[in-house]
């Protein structure tokens, strides 16, 4: 929203108010803090992003706004939330469902979660909606295609963007003044994110909704909200339009997280900048500025005195920029060059890496369809790829696209595929997922987790534990986190531990699911920081799976992408970014975030691989389509004025 229409709406009565609130919670019977004086308003027709890292108090703050905060945790609250003229933090519950009846529309991270598994959406979108018509002009508001047809699907039989689209209807179906959508894009493929905030943008564009956009990602935050609020340990460190706060950051934590964002113009080889890890604890956050234990510029001053949010500067229109800093200004935001890593620690040697070929691989599974018939689901459909020694080689695509099914033939966890795969024994092949809570055994401490890789190797018990701290080293982490669980670690620490598991003993060839899809910007740098770190020391071929082009670019020599389990491009991962040559390449760059840039608008759905298309699988979306591509499945052939290892599967042959 430009200036002057923000300053229009300044005057106007706030559809959201917070008043120096404060949030205590009990957590296995300790309380903490969460939320700390945070002073803040939503004002009529605007989008407010609210950016913060992973426990910085942003879901607390919006439960407040809902007046949901866990009885659970015993929440002790003082302050005021005030949404429709009802305070959300004492009125009782009848008030509270009232308010979130009339003026209030939520939209979580999961729908899964949200959604009934046994209702079909129709009927649950009408519980909202009153009405099967106001259903059906709800569903194609949001963007649904075909709503009449979708009424009788199940929430499993949607893809996660028209999932959480149907949210997002459902949250509009009480005509809201304000909906809070908190982290609604994460670990969604950044095509599927781009269409969720065209229609949160729509939101305010068409309905005059405000909107509360929460989402650790400021790139994410800089393509739809007005202004932007960073939070940190549950205080306001910075707010402002967003075009302020992205482009002149005045808080160094704005600053590091802005630095530590990937998007396509990342340098490739160099280290990744990251935030300092955070060594304060609960005392010391509650005195002074809580972010001076991982502040570049922090002064004396920063120890006992907590800054205000105070106006550091103004834009051009009358919406003040502030900052909670006591050297708010450039000087705060110019952040050092990221350290070099540390000297390699010594270890078990890798053996280089190896070479690994897939020779007209097939993947099929037999699965029922949504009348519950026999079908077959094509996972994969005749991939063909090699990968040098010690390369590193993404394969990028959108979910469904056989990307994790790939990796899974590779490490032999999918033994039901034709065709062949040549390369080194299973043994020798490791892989990292990506929820490292999930494949960690969660009563297990972290020295016995990879002192199991080490079993049969006849070794002492001091060996072991030799062995257990060198690879404890080469991650990153500290001595202490051996007698760890995995509960008790954050979740950048405890991919680290999936990292040192996986290398305790040297693979040949590492196999890195989304390993970074759903973490901070900061710890996903760290982990891609680690990945170089790893296969520097061990020489070991990588096949990481993402669906982020920025962090593929980084990480990888060579980009393979897919879709709908054939590879439709592969080349170097700088040409692929800078030239791509598949109408399907073109589309995912395009959605990469940035502030200020464009949301794509791409048409239509993935098609379900139960009933792929014939032809290219890609020409029902493909804006450069021709009559030949509904019939003819072209190979893969070299791009005409590419180099001689770019090669694009298109009618086009690279031209399109």
């Amino acid at each position: 929203m430009p200036t002057e229409q923000i300053a229009r709406t300044v005057s106007d009565t706030p559809v959201a108010t917070v008043e120096d609130l404060h949030v205590s919670l009990r957590r296995h019977g300790v309380r903490s803090e969460v939320v700390r004086g945070v002073d803040l308003d939503v004002r009529p027709g605007e989008i407010l992003g609210l950016v913060g890292e992973s426990g910085s108090g942003k879901s607390v703050l919006s439960l407040a706004l809902l007046g949901l905060l866990p009885a659970s945790a015993d929440p002790c609250v003082s302050g005021r939330v005030e949404v429709g003229g009802v305070d959300m933090l004492r009125a009782g519950e009848p008030a509270r469902r009232q308010v979130r009846r009339l003026e209030l529309g939520a939209v979580f991270q999961d729908p899964m979660s949200s959604l009934n598994p046994t209702m079909r959406i129709g009927d649950q979108v009408r519980e909202a909606a009153g009405s099967t018509e106001e259903t059906v002009r709800l569903l194609r508001a949001v963007g649904v295609p075909e709503p009449q047809r979708r009424l009788r699907a199940y929430p499993h039989e949607l893809s996660g963007g028209l999932r959480q689209r149907v949210m997002i209807a459902m949250a509009i179906a009480g005509g809201p003044k304000l909906v809070i959508a908190d982290e609604p894009t994460t670990a969604l493929d950044v095509t599927v994110q781009a269409q969720v905030l065209s229609v949160l943008r729509a939101l305010r564009d068409d309905i005059g909704c405000s909107v509360l956009m929460i989402t650790h990602d400021l790139g994410v935050a800089g393509q739809v909200a007005d202004r932007i609020a960073v939070v940190y340990a549950g205080r306001l460190a910075e707010l402002g339009t967003a075009e302020d706060v992205l482009a002149r950051p005045r808080h160094p934590y704005t600053a590091g997280l802005l630095a530590s964002r990937l998007d396509l113009s990342t340098e490739r080889g160099a280290r990744l900048r990251t935030l300092a890890q955070d060594t304060a604890t609960p005392e010391e956050r509650s005195t002074g500025c809580a972010f001076r234990s991982r502040c570049p510029v922090a002064v004396e001053r920063c120890a006992d005195d907590s800054p205000p949010l105070a106006v550091v500067e103004r834009a051009d229109g009358p919406v003040p920029h502030r900052a909670a800093c006591h050297v708010a200004g450039p000087a705060a935001a110019a952040l050092p060059a990221p350290a070099e890593p540390d000297a390699e620690p010594e270890g078990a040697a890798g053996t280089g890496g190896a070479g690994l070929a897939l020779t007209e691989v097939w993947c099929e599974f037999g699965v029922r369809d949504e009348r519950g018939r026999k079908a077959t689901l094509s996972a994969l459909r005749g991939v063909t790829l090699d990968v040098r020694a010690g390369e590193s080689l993404a394969l990028v695509g959108e979910s469904g696209s056989g990307k994790s099914t790939l990796l899974r033939v590779v490490a032999g966890l999918q033994r039901s595929y034709t065709g062949r795969v040549d390369g080194p024994p299973r043994e020798r092949v490791q892989m990292v997922f990506q929820d490292a809570g999930a494949s960690l055994t969660p009563w297990m401490r972290v020295e016995e987790l990879l002192a199991e890789r080490l079993a049969g190797q006849r070794l002492t018990a001091a060996e072991r534990r030799r062995r257990v701290q060198d690879a404890l080293d080469a991650v990153g982490l500290p001595a202490a986190a051996a007698t760890a669980r995995p509960g008790e670690l954050s979740g950048g620490q405890r991919q680290r531990v999936a990292f040192a598991r996986a290398t305790i003993v040297p693979p040949d060839i590492l196999l890195c699911d989304e390993p970074t899809s759903a973490l901070d910007a900061s710890l996903a740098a760290g982990v891609l920081n680690l990945i170089g770190q790893l296969r520097r020391r061990l020489g070991m071929t990588i096949l990481f799976v993402t669906h982020d082009l920025a962090v593929a670019r980084v990480v990888a020599d060579r980009i393979a992408v897919m879709y709908l389990g054939r590879i439709v491009e592969i080349g170097p991962a700088d040409e692929v970014i800078a030239a791509p040559q598949h109408p399907y390449t073109r589309a995912l760059v395009a959605a990469v975030p940035g502030a200020g840039r464009e949301l794509p608008q791409i048409t239509g759905e993935p098609a379900s691989p139960l009933s792929p298309p014939t032809g290219c699988a890609y020409h029902p979306r493909c804006p450069d389509a021709v009559p030949e591509c509904t019939t003819t499945v072209t190979g893969i052939q070299l791009v005409p004025t590419g180099s001689d290892a770019h090669s694009v599967a298109c009618v086009h042959r690279g031209a399109a």
